[in-house]
């Protein structure tokens, strides 16, 4: 499908997640302007701008998090791995399997912004919501990761 259309289709599935899940707040990774990949990264900064749009359009507050920082709020490491942080994700989530590494980097986009930086000790109250379980618009993605 041309890139509009599958585009058109990501603002559709935004605007229902966002308002079915009453979300109050969207956290997204900062992009770096050096990425290895350069058509990749313009192809997910589409995929960005129309998820902060539909945020902005429902007057719901972005944060923009670096890399680092999340990472140090779930692995305590800034510079920690791809890995680490899976398996960090899926410990603090109690996850029945680890979550592919793209739905991990969304859920610990989510955990840091969940615990606002207070330490990891603090996600146990903080970070849980009402369902018992954190809501990520990781869900935007149809990534189907489910607590135990």
């Amino acid at each position: 499908a041309p890139l509009a259309r599958r585009l058109y289709e990501l603002a559709g599935g935004a605007a229902e997640v966002l308002k079915e899940y009453k979300v109050n707040a969207v956290a997204v990774e900062q992009i770096y302007s050096h990425y290895q990949r350069p058509r990749t990264a313009i192809l997910m900064a589409h995929a960005r701008g129309v998820i902060l749009l539909e945020a902005a359009r429902q007057g719901i507050d972005v944060l923009h998090l670096p890399a680092t920082t999340i990472k140090k709020h779930v692995t305590g490491n800034g510079r920690a791995t791809k890995e680490q942080v899976q398996h960090m994700v899926r410990r603090l989530l109690s996850l029945s399997g680890e979550p592919s590494p793209d739905a991990a980097d969304a859920l610990a986009c989510a955990i840091a912004h969940a615990h606002g930086g207070q330490g990891l000790g603090a996600l146990s109250s903080a970070g849980r919501r009402k369902s018992g379980r954190l809501t990520s618009i990781a869900s935007l993605n149809n990534l189907n990761v489910k607590p135990k």
